[in-house]
C-alpha cells in the first residue's frame, strides 16, 4: 500500500517544495540579491515576486515567462536559472521605504507554491566609514611591554616642557620680578636726567 504514494511523490515535480532566505538586507543605495530554490520538475513554471505581509493580497511586482529570460520592472529583476533550479530577485538602488515583507514563488494549478522573505535596508556605506583616521598600532618591544603611540609621545613632551617652564619661574621669581621692575624705573630716570640737561642748556632757562 505504500508503493502508491511513493510513486505519487515521485510523479509530481518538486514535491511540492522550494526554499529561500528568511531576511536579505543590503545598504542604502546598493543592492539585494535573493535567491529562491525549487526541486527539479519545475523548470518550465512562471517564478514570482511579491510584495506584502499577507500571501493571499500581496501586490506582484515581478513575473518570468517560464524561461531564463530576465524579466525586470523599474529598479527590480527576475531571472530563472533552469539547471541550477533557483531564481534570483534583484533590488538596486536600495531605499528604506524597500523594506518589507516579500514573497517568491511560483505559479501552478490550484495554489502556488510561496517562501517568505523579509527584506532590510541598512545605512548607507559612506555612514558606516569613521571619520577620523586610524590610530596607528605599534609593536610591543618586549614582552609586557608596548611603544606609546606618537599621539601619548607628544602629549608626555608638552607636559614636561611645561613642568620645566613652571618650575623656572618658580625657582627664579624674585630675579624676575626686579627685571620687570627695574626696566621701567631706568627708563624713567633716564628720561628725567635728558628732561634736566635740555632744561640746564637752554639760555631762556638761566
Amino acid at each position: 500500500m505504500w508503493l502508491l504514494p511513493a510513486l505519487l511523490l515521485l510523479i509530481v515535480p518538486g514535491c511540492f517544495s522550494m526554499s529561500g532566505p528568511w531576511s536579505v538586507s543590503g545598504p542604502r543605495g546598493g543592492s539585494a540579491t535573493i535567491q529562491c530554490c525549487y526541486d527539479p520538475g519545475w523548470e518550465s513554471y512562471s517564478k514570482w515576486w511579491c510584495r506584502g505581509e499577507a500571501w493571499g493580497s500581496c501586490d506582484t511586482l515581478l513575473k518570468t515567462t517560464g524561461s531564463e529570460q530576465t524579466v525586470g520592472h523599474g529598479r527590480m529583476s527576475i531571472q530563472d536559472d533552469h539547471w541550477r533550479h533557483r531564481f534570483t530577485v534583484t533590488i538596486m538602488a536600495l531605499r528604506p521605504s524597500d523594506e518589507d515583507v516579500y514573497w517568491c514563488g511560483i505559479e501552478k494549478s490550484g495554489t502556488d507554491l510561496g517562501h517568505q522573505v523579509r527584506v532590510y535596508v541598512g545605512p548607507d556605506m559612506t555612514e558606516l566609514t569613521s571619520p577620523y583616521p586610524a590610530v596607528p598600532v605599534t609593536t610591543p618591544t618586549s614582552v609586557g611591554l608596548a611603544t606609546s603611540p606618537p599621539i601619548a609621545q607628544s602629549s608626555n613632551g608638552s607636559m614636561a616642557l611645561t613642568r620645566s617652564l613652571t618650575r623656572f619661574l618658580l625657582c627664579n621669581l624674585p630675579v624676575v620680578l626686579l627685571t620687570v621692575i627695574k626696566v621701567p624705573l631706568l627708563g624713567c630716570l633716564l628720561c628725567a636726567l635728558m628732561w634736566l640737561s635740555r632744561s640746564q642748556g637752554d639760555p631762556k632757562g638761566k
